[in-house]
């Protein structure tokens, strides 16, 4: 099992989710996080800071989002890793 950012977090990125990563698993795209699901250590200290509620455990990813799956392990691959909070780009 491995957590998975989803759709909420598009063009909003709140990164408060970053900084209680014990990994750094979290990767940053242009419009929105992603996690490594190699790095990712099914701890969900993540789930809980999520302010739009965009973070999933793999095995339940509402079927609207189940893309997102794939997109995380495909985009984690060719995006920085970040480790510090950032400012969203959504108020």
């Amino acid at each position: 099992m491995t957590f998975v950012v989803t759709a909420p977090c598009f063009d909003c990125k709140y990164t408060d989710c970053v900084s209680v990563c014990p990994v750094d698993a979290f990767h940053e795209g242009e419009k929105m996080l992603y996690i490594n699901p190699n790095e990712c250590i099914d701890c969900d200290a993540c789930v809980p800071e999520c302010p739009v509620e965009a973070i999933f455990a793999d095995v339940n990813v509402p079927e609207e989002y189940e893309a997102f799956i794939a997109l995380n392990d495909e985009m984690s691959a060719t995006t920085p890793v970040i480790t510090e909070q950032k400012e969203p780009l959504a108020e």
